[in-house]
């Protein structure tokens, strides 16, 4: 079972001034995948890039979190720095992620081209940026997530073959 950590970056909800819907939405869907994944960290920050990296920093190398999963912050204000902040602590990208997440949302909304959402790895954890909108998050996650564990697999020595049985 892999643990996943899920971080939301958002000024307003770390204020207290909007509810996090997008935390609580990637927590329902990873629960519809219990056999494979289990939420062991969740933490809401500010729209801050380095506060965002630490955080990714601490729960990959610190609590041993396998699949980072953020909300938010992929767009295209100002304030929207988690990708950078992805880009600053992964070693590896893993573009694939992100453009299977993008084509999916493009078969649904042209906007889906205004992400700027990241994925990559560090160490043997996995970190992969999702839009803030919990309809967003629904359409991609659960897609992906069956190919994100046999990623992990390969990832952490659990299965060496890539190649379908």
């Amino acid at each position: 079972m892999y643990k996943v950590g899920i971080i939301t970056s958002s000024d307003k909800g770390s204020r207290g001034e909007r509810e996090d819907k997008g935390g609580p939405k990637i927590q329902e869907i990873v629960g519809r995948f219990a056999d494979d994944y289990e939420v062991a960290d969740y933490i809401m920050l500010p729209d801050d890039r380095y506060k965002l990296a630490d955080a990714m920093v601490d729960m990959a190398d610190n609590k041993g979190i396998d699949l980072i999963i953020t909300t938010g912050g992929t767009g295209f204000s100002k304030r929207d720095v988690t990708p950078e902040a992805t880009l600053d602590v992964i070693e590896r990208r893993t573009p694939g992620i992100s453009e299977a997440m993008r084509s999916i949302s493009l078969e649904i909304t042209m906007r889906a081209m205004l992400s700027r959402a990241e994925s990559g790895i560090r160490g043997d954890t996995l970190i992969v940026n999702l839009p803030g909108s919990p309809k967003a998050i629904e359409e991609v996650l659960g897609p992906i997530l069956p190919s994100l564990k046999h990623g992990l697999d390969i990832l952490q020595g659990r299965d060496a073959e890539c190649a379908r049985k």
